[in-house]
C-alpha cells in the first residue's frame, strides 16, 4: 500500500501533522487519534481506496504501518 496516499488521507481527513506521519509513527501516542478519529479515517480510507475493512480490524490498527497492511489485506 501506498505510504503516501495513506497520509494524504490522514491529512485531510483529520488534519494530522504530515510531518510526525511516518511507517512507524503510533496512531493514540505520536498522532493523538482517538478510536472516534480512527472510525473516521478507516472510513475515509474505504471510501477513497474503495476497500471495506471489517470493524474488527480496528483494534489491531496501532501504527500507520498496520493502516497500510491492513488496506493491502483487503484491496481486492
Amino acid at each position: 500500500m501506498d505510504f503516501e496516499k495513506i497520509k494524504e488521507i490522514m491529512v485531510n481527513t483529520l488534519s494530522c501533522d504530515e510531518e510526525k506521519i511516518a511507517p512507524e509513527a503510533e496512531l493514540s501516542a505520536d498522532l493523538k487519534i482517538d478510536s472516534l478519529d480512527a472510525v473516521e479515517l478507516v472510513m475515509a480510507i474505504e471510501e477513497e481506496l474503495g476497500v471495506k475493512i471489517p470493524d474488527e480490524e480496528l483494534s489491531n490498527m496501532r501504527t500507520v504501518k498496520d493502516i497500510m497492511d491492513c488496506v493491502e489485506k483487503y484491496q481486492a
